[in-house]
């Protein structure tokens, strides 16, 4: 039976169930906040309730913290990722999770204030330091931040290999780094397919970790981190299988080791490379014809560029 908090809190619906259940908190003043609280969180309820039918097994979601900062490290499977990361906060006196994404999606007339609004953190691939400092900053000041430490979309469906910037987050601000593994996302909308914006039926498992130990280096962390990772990984995808499975054969969604369509995770970092150094050329390009025509305006970017990742 799903674990419903109060309905002037963040409570979440049917087919939602927590293992183990968690006691109601009090509501974190975040839950209130009008845009992201008030607006944003109905919205997402009614979609995941009314759209996509959505049977959500909730994993340890005692493990974030009522009160204060953290990082959640989140892997990277699907679109709406940023979406379901913060299901398990939710749980935790209505908790609100500040997302780091890439700063092009701000240039969108829809979602860039809806992004500003959330109070999400804008990253600039070519230079990240200002996000990083402003990450830093909010998460010592007792906010959550949603990081995806595989910085893309996983097209293999595993963990790929990780950038150190949630380890030195954490570190810097004092914080727990709190590993969070999803699995179903990817069914739903992911690289490479179209979404499905209307399901009869889908299902997704959010798992949450016991803190990384931010000992040693920045590097040193995040290995653990991904070891963490990996092995989470692979207990949620079996139980995935125990209460969902079986499922066919070469299925576009399952990654290879478990007898999937996806590429390998080789094969994906190979595509991987290839699109950043094709994003890299096409922005000396730009660069370029902007340092030429100073006075032409630059062009909102488009949803399908918005969705390259």
């Amino acid at each position: 039976m799903a674990f419903k908090l109060p309905r002037d809190h963040f409570w979440l619906p049917k087919g939602f169930t927590l293992t183990p259940a968690v006691p109601d908190t009090p509501p974190h003043p975040e839950s209130r906040e009008l845009f992201y609280g008030r607006i944003i969180v109905p919205l997402a309820k009614f979609w995941m309730r009314h759209m996509q039918h959505l049977q959500v097994e909730i994993q340890h979601p005692e493990r974030i913290p009522v009160t204060g900062g953290a990082i959640l490290a989140v892997n990277h499977t699907g679109y709406w990722d940023f979406v379901y990361g913060g299901i398990a906060p939710a749980y935790q006196g209505g908790r609100l999770v500040r997302f780091m994404a890439k700063k092009e999606i701000w240039g969108n007339p829809v979602a860039g204030p809806a992004m500003s609004g959330c109070h999400h953190i804008p990253v600039d691939r070519a230079d990240g330091a200002a996000s990083v400092r402003e990450a830093t900053t909010r998460a010592a000041g007792g906010e959550l931040i949603g990081i995806f430490p595989e910085a893309t979309i996983s097209r293999s469906f595993e963990i790929k290999e990780f950038k150190d910037g949630a380890a030195r987050i954490a570190q810097d601000a004092g914080v727990p780094l709190i590993p969070v593994v999803l699995w179903g996302s990817q069914r739903i909308w992911t690289k490479g397919h179209k979404p499905i914006w209307w399901l009869r039926k889908s299902a997704l498992i959010i798992s949450v970790g016991e803190p990384v130990s931010l000992e040693g280096t920045s590097r040193e962390a995040t290995a653990r981190l991904h070891d963490a990772m990996v092995a989470q990984l692979d207990e949620v995808r079996a139980r995935y299988t125990e209460l969902y499975g079986p499922f066919p054969a070469d299925e576009y969604w399952m990654p290879a080791s478990l007898g999937g369509s996806a590429p390998t995770l080789e094969d994906a970092t190979a595509k991987d490379r290839e699109d950043a150094a094709a994003r890299k050329a096409e922005r000396a390009a730009r660069e370029a014809e902007k340092a030429a025509n100073p006075q032409v305006g630059e062009k909102k970017p488009l949803w399908n560029k918005l969705l390259r990742r």
